[in-house]
């Protein structure tokens, strides 16, 4: 993959890159979801959680779609996304095999940005937005130097979960006695993870997952509340749910955003949403200016 910025004054196009990338896997999973593996060495040394990849869906359809990254692997020069099939582009991108190559863009956005004095990351993710906080999850757990990260996730879905699941094995105290399932990917990191659904999944609280995670909340001191910050992405109604928790609770909070667009590099201004700086209503594009917001700042859920 090769960088096309070198001459560009933008600061947010510096860990750009643009380039082919070959599929090394592509795998099915109920409810029409994928979990597609790439070859994109520059893009998987920069990416970070919470960016995104603006990915060819096929070489018929112009329009890319942003796709949020759910891992990477440096070394190896693999990055992986999670997709749900949607519309007719995810719909052409579903039926690419191994060895195909696609044109990507990215690494792209604002990533998350984790606070050491908020030692405890409480993720929430709900159904494509689990991959960014999945990303934030290893790179938290696996950090260098002894940082005392103690993340905990809780992740919702309405359709089977595409990664596998367990009975868990690490305890989570405070929760309703229906919650004992988790993912096997999140248990072998040693993060503690607790499921919700609507769906009678096993091992899932019956609810939304933002009761289950507000539920964990109310059962800790206050003064652990010190020590939180809240990571979530998920479709709007519950991004909206997570802020008004975080509002209640005096939990700060970081909002990981999904809107359509275009260009996905700052261009078009298609992915706009009114975000509060200082004080002011200022429209910020999604895809340069965030993904992540600070929770407190989005107003575009009034």
């Amino acid at each position: 993959m090769t960088t096309t910025n070198n001459n560009m004054h933008k600061a947010h196009r510096g860990t750009i890159h643009y380039g082919d990338a070959t599929v090394l896997r592509h795998d099915r999973y109920p409810g029409g979801q994928y979990v597609l593996r790439l070859e994109a060495p520059a893009c998987a040394r920069a990416a970070t959680p919470g960016s995104f990849v603006h990915l060819q869906c096929a070489a018929t359809i112009p329009m890319r779609r942003p796709l949020s990254i759910l891992g990477a692997h440096p070394v190896e020069g693999w990055i992986e996304v999670l997709y749900k099939v949607v519309g007719q582009g995810l719909q052409a991108l579903s039926a690419i095999e191994q060895g195909a190559s696609l044109s990507l863009l990215g690494p792209i956005g604002q990533g998350f940005r984790p606070d050491p004095a908020r030692p405890v990351a409480l993720l929430i993710g709900g159904s494509v937005g689990i991959p960014p906080l999945m990303f934030l999850a290893h790179s938290l757990a696996r950090q260098p130097g002894g940082e005392p990260w103690s993340p905990l996730a809780f992740f919702g879905s309405e359709l089977a979960f595409p990664f596998d699941t367990r009975a868990a094995q690490l305890a989570v105290g405070g929760l309703p006695p229906d919650a004992t399932g988790t993912l096997t990917r999140m248990e072998e990191l040693g993060v503690p993870c607790r499921l919700a659904s609507l769906a009678g999944l096993p091992g899932c609280h019956e609810g939304y997952v933002t009761a289950l995670a507000g539920a964990w909340i109310r059962n800790q001191p206050a003064a652990a509340r010190d020590r939180m910050m809240i990571y979530a992405c998920g479709p709007t109604p519950m991004l909206r749910a997570v802020q008004q928790l975080a509002a209640t609770q005096s939990i700060p909070s970081q909002l990981c955003l999904e809107e359509f667009m275009a260009c996905a590099v700052g261009g078009c201004a298609g992915c706009v949403v009114p975000i509060r700086v200082d004080g002011e209503r200022q429209m910020k594009r999604v895809c340069v200016d965030g993904p992540v917001f600070d929770g407190s700042s989005v107003i575009g859920f009034a």
